[in-house]
């Protein structure tokens, strides 16, 4: 069974006339009617009772046209499907994104992206490191935007794209705003707000421990938008990565001695070819004037 022979066919049954339908299908009529007569045989029944010039459709025929017309729209679904892979129109590119990960800056990026692929569709969903890193490897996610780390080099094609360092936030008027930079040493005792998503908690917290300060977490959250309200509420002070503050009101400071940067990178699955939309948006990426 081919194609041009279902198409010739659902164009007789339309006319109802092997002329009119050649000239449809741009064939000869000898060359549609054997199409036609082909195909029957192959269904073992005829779909057309001839009648001189006329054609009328059998009961069977009747039977086997919804399943034709079907694989004909599957068909022309299929092609108009891989045209717009090509021309990388309505093709989903599946994003991770690093739940700590600035979402401010990154969809300036986005947005840029879009305005010059009208066409793809973009998907974003949230994860903390363990998560992407898996939905990446099982192929449920494209690319992911994340925290460099040596484990990540060793395992990832990483892409970076840009550093920032990490601040100490805190609410309006705090003792602490009277400083340009905040050494670590200067938050022993203070009031402290514990994002407990973050990815480099631990090594503050070691340094903290080494250095002798001490931190008191008067509230915990995985939540970057619980963190900043009650930071700006006067419960304590924050550590975050300074591209990361979206509340506005919250006041901030470099945090120095020790200071403390990330690296924000694009990371792909080595060895596994770029789709031409992924590949676009990772071209896109190294190109766009990103923030430090």
């Amino acid at each position: 069974m081919e194609m041009s022979q279902i198409r010739y066919m659902l164009a007789a049954a339309k006319h109802l006339n092997f002329t009119k339908a050649a000239a449809e299908c741009n064939v000869s009529q000898p060359a549609l009617t054997k199409g036609v007569k082909t195909l029957e045989e192959e269904l073992g029944a005829p779909v057309f009772h001839r009648e001189g010039r006329r054609i009328l459709i059998s009961d069977f025929g009747k039977s086997m046209l919804p399943h034709l017309q079907h694989i004909a729209d599957e068909a022309e679904a299929t092609r108009a499907l891989a045209q717009n892979f090509r021309l990388l129109e309505k093709v989903p590119v599946r994003l991770g994104v690093l739940s700590t990960v600035g979402h401010v800056r990154l969809a300036r990026f986005l947005a840029n992206f879009e305005k010059q692929h009208a066409g793809m569709e973009l998907s974003v969903s949230e994860a903390n490191l363990s998560e992407l890193k898996d939905k990446l490897s099982e192929g449920e996610i494209d690319v992911a935007f994340m925290t460099v780390t040596e484990e990540l080099e060793n395992d990832f094609r990483v892409h970076p794209l840009y550093t920032e360092r990490y601040i100490v936030v805190f609410p309006p008027e705090h003792r602490l705003g009277r400083l340009n930079a905040v050494p670590l040493k200067e938050l022993s005792g203070e009031d402290y707000v514990d994002r407990l998503i973050c990815e480099m908690r631990e090594m503050v917290m070691s340094v903290c421990q080494t250095d002798g300060v001490e931190l008191y977490a008067r509230f915990r959250s995985e939540r970057e938008d619980w963190v900043q309200a009650m930071v700006l509420a006067g419960i304590g002070f924050a550590f975050m990565p300074e591209y990361s503050v979206t509340l506005p009101g919250l006041l901030q400071r470099p945090l120095v001695e020790p200071s403390v940067e990330r690296t924000i990178a694009a990371v792909t699955v080595p060895g596994r070819k770029h789709s031409p939309p992924v590949g676009a948006l990772m071209r896109a990426s190294q190109s766009f004037a990103w923030p430090g």
